[in-house]
Formats: C-alpha cells, sequence, structure tokens
C-alpha cells in the first residue's frame, strides 16, 4: 500500500467559516464581563472593549488574509513568516505556539468545560483536582476524535456550532423580553465611577487590561489558516472565511454583552467578579429565567467550551505537522495517518503537553499568557504584509487587504501597545510567555543542524 503523504482537501467554505465561529465562540463571552465590569465599573466602557477588541480582531484577519490567500498552506503564520523573515522567526512562531499560545488555549477551554461540569453536578471539588481531571480526559478524547480525520472532527464542529447559535439567540431573546431588565442600565456606572475614581492613564491602562479579557473571547480567529491545505479553493476561501466568520461573532459578542448589562446592573455584575467560581451569563439568566434558564446556559457552555477544544485541536495540530515536514519538530509529528489523512502523531505531542498545561496553572493565568504571546506574532504578521508588498510588489495576490496601509499600521501599532502595558502590567504572565517561547532556541539549534545541506 502506498504511504499517504498529503492531506484531505475536503472543506467548503461554509465548512472553514463555521470552524472559524466554532473556535472563537467558547467561554469568554460568557465568563470575562465580569472580571471586566470590575476593572472598568462602567457598561458603556466594557461594550466599548468589546468593540474596540473586535474590530482589533477583524483587522488583524482581514491582514492575516492577505497572507493567507498567497500561501494556503498548513502551518499558517508558520508558512508566511519564512517568507517574510527567517525560518528561525518561524520556528520561534511554531515552537511558541506549542508552547503556550495554542495548547495553553486547549487547556483553558478544555478547563472552563470542566468547571462548568462540576458547577453543573454540584461536586465538591476544593483542590481543583476533579476539575483538572476532567479537563485532561476531554483533551485525550477530544483527540482521539481529530486522530480520525478532519471530516469526523469537522462533522462535529457543524451540528454543534449550528444548535449553539440557535441556542445563543434564544438566550439573547430570553434576557430582552424580561421585565427586569432596563435599557438605563446601559448607561448608570458605578458609584466609584461616577466619584472620578477612574480617569486618565488609570482608565487606559484599565482598558487594555480588561482587553485581554475581550481578545480571550475572539482569540482563534486566525486558527484557520493552519489549515489551508485542507479547504477547497482557498485562495479564495481562506480570506472570506476569515472576514464574515470574525464579523460574524464580533455582532454576536455585541448582543450578548448588551443583554447581559440590560438584564444585570453593574453594580451586580462588578460583585460577581469579586466571587470566584460563578459564571456571570449564568447568574444573568438565572435572574430572569430562574435556576432551569441557568442550567441551560451552564449546558451551553459546556457544549460551546467542547466545540471550541475540539476545533482548536483540530487546526493547532497542523502546525507542528508542517514545522516537522520543514526538519523543524521532532520527525515523527510529519507523519500522516494511512486510513484518516490526519497529522496523528502531532495531535498526540499536543494532546499531551495541553494535558500538561492543565496541571501547571489557573484560567486566568493561561489566557492572559496566550494573549500575550499571541499579540507579539499578530502585530508581525502585520508588519510582514506590509513588507513583502515593498519587497516582492508583482506576486500574485487572490486578496488585497482593504483599507492598506492604514489598517496594517493600526494593527500593528495596538498589538505593541498591548504587548508592552501587558509587561508593565502583568509581568508575571508576560515573562512566563516569552520564557516558553526562549526554550525553543536550543531546540532550533538542534534540528537546523540536523537539516541536510
Amino acid at each position: 500500500m502506498k504511504p499517504v503523504t498529503k492531506l484531505a482537501r475536503v472543506l467548503s467554505l461554509p465548512s472553514a467559516i463555521i470552524l472559524v465561529v466554532s473556535i472563537m465562540v467558547g467561554s469568554g463571552v460568557f465568563k470575562k464581563i465580569a472580571p471586566m465590569a470590575d476593572a472598568l465599573q462602567s457598561p458603556g466602557l466594557i461594550l466599548l472593549c468589546w468593540l474596540l477588541a473586535g474590530l482589533v480582531s477583524l483587522a488583524g484577519a482581514l491582514t492575516n488574509a492577505e497572507m493567507a490567500g498567497m500561501f494556503p498552506q498548513s502551518g499558517g503564520e508558520y508558512v508566511y513568516y519564512q517568507k517574510v523573515y527567517n525560518r528561525f522567526f518561524a520556528f520561534l512562531y511554531g515552537w511558541s505556539n506549542f508552547m503556550v499560545v495554542r495548547t495553553a488555549s486547549i487547556s483553558a477551554l478544555a478547563y472552563i468545560f470542566a468547571q462548568s461540569l462540576v458547577g453543573l453536578l454540584s461536586l465538591a471539588d476544593e483542590t481543583g483536582f476533579q476539575t483538572k481531571g476532567i479537563a485532561s480526559v476531554l483533551i485525550i478524547i477530544l483527540s482521539l476524535v481529530n486522530y480520525r480525520g478532519i471530516r469526523f472532527a469537522g462533522g462535529i464542529s457543524w451540528v454543534l456550532t449550528c444548535a449553539i447559535l440557535v441556542t445563543i439567540i434564544g438566550l439573547a431573546v430570553t434576557g430582552f423580553s424580561s421585565p427586569l431588565g432596563s435599557f438605563t442600565n446601559l448607561s448608570h456606572n458605578s458609584a466609584a465611577f461616577d466619584a472620578g475614581a477612574i480617569d486618565g492613564m488609570v482608565l487606559v491602562k484599565a482598558m487594555f487590561i480588561a482587553s485581554l479579557g475581550a481578545f480571550w473571547g475572539y482569540d482563534g480567529w486566525n486558527n484557520i489558516a493552519f489549515i489551508g491545505e485542507e479547504i477547497k479553493n482557498p485562495q479564495r476561501n481562506l480570506p472570506l472565511a476569515l472576514g464574515i466568520g470574525t464579523l460574524f461573532v464580533m455582532g454576536l459578542y455585541l448582543l450578548l454583552n448588551v443583554m447581559y448589562t440590560y438584564v444585570m446592573p453593574i453594580e451586580d455584575l462588578i460583585a460577581l467578579g469579586k466571587t470566584p467560581n460563578r459564571i456571570a451569563a449564568v447568574e444573568v439568566i438565572r435572574r430572569v429565567s430562574g435556576a432551569t434558564g441557568a442550567t441551560l446556559v451552564s449546558v451551553l457552555i459546556l457544549c460551546t467550551t467542547f466545540n471550541a477544544t475540539n476545533s482548536t485541536i483540530l487546526t493547532s495540530a497542523r502546525i507542528y505537522y508542517a514545522m516537522a515536514r520543514d526538519g523543524l519538530f521532532f520527525r515523527s509529528v510529519a507523519r500522516i495517518h494511512p486510513a484518516y489523512q490526519s497529522p496523528s502523531v502531532s495531535i498526540v505531542w499536543q494532546a499531551v503537553w495541553s494535558v500538561a498545561l492543565v496541571w501547571s496553572g489557573t484560567f486566568d493565568q493561561l489566557t492572559d499568557m496566550l494573549v500575550f504571546a499571541s499579540f507579539i506574532f499578530y502585530g508581525a504578521t502585520a508588519f510582514g504584509v506590509m513588507l513583502y508588498r515593498r519587497s516582492h510588489p508583482d506576486l500574485p495576490r487572490p486578496y488585497r487587504v482593504i483599507g492598506y496601509p492604514v489598517l496594517p499600521v493600526v494593527f500593528c501599532l495596538f498589538c505593541l501597545t498591548l504587548v508592552v502595558i501587558t509587561l508593565i502590567e502583568q509581568p508575571r504572565e508576560a515573562f512566563m510567555g516569552l520564557g516558553l517561547i526562549a526554550t525553543g532556541v536550543p531546540f532550533y539549534a538542534f534540528w537546523h543542524r540536523q537539516k541536510p545541506g
């Protein structure tokens, strides 16, 4: 039997859009409004934060789409960076995804799934052992699902995403139709905010720190580019999936956050932010629909985190497969399963490290660390678009970024600002992320020496 050397090109444009949505809609939009309320003290600023984070993510997606259309190969930015920068920078990107960015995203999503399940079943878990155990089992099960191939795993995402979207719209209708809510809540700030406790640079810093929560909700918009070799007509469909999927999720997130602030005054949201293990979306729906509604939201969060974990496992494993194929990762990771046409060994390696990260820290530490690391490379991609325009102006570009060069420049500046402020305000998470990325340097030196020629 002839060995399989290529991944199967089976995903249509609708399937690619569904994957973008399924990766992005995880836990952030249900959980993060409470700590954001505590930081910002104003519903208007919360909504502005979600809007700005959405627009920045959309700017990143539209900029990224130019490279995705030019180089629709497995690995996404890993491939672009070899073209624009060099093999070393491309390797550091891939290594950082393995060490922290994508594997920590898988871990965090699985952890929230487990946390929601423990809460739903009212299990006592003071040490967190059960939560971490459930998260680990979920990662293993979904890795086995993806081991079976993209058709099987992608089909699960289709069914779950459609059901999730219908449920979310139903919840929004329920919240807005409740007589307990009021649109005056949207303009009612906390007493501390009205007293001027948050102003000037304090407000700017609070906005950026709060934006880490919003960006966690939007994180993953670029993952679809990792599976470029498995998408039909990728030069056309990759840019469309990036733009349409991100824009749709931005509208969905704004709808939900307006509903939260419509139902619950800012003081109550702030109190939730100070109470561990209480999820804002659950408490909002509990207020308007009682225990039954709260249970429904808990089940919804289980479904969204399950679905996002599955989709992130599916896409991310292709990065390490591409690295191994180039001789910059363990050679066995380049193996394609002869029956399932999946990067099976890459999925196994990813699962092992993701489970290890589950046991290494809390959900918020993981998400803040991965958002910081992600934006280093998001900015590098946007800057790379401008560099490549100058160095290779005549290369065919199936899609050209809208608003060039303003959109890439603005996105680059935002990425730089967010990285600097995170270094100042959250140095522990920032330096942990940088330290994990730096561990790739000796590995690169080893694999680079092993490469023939």
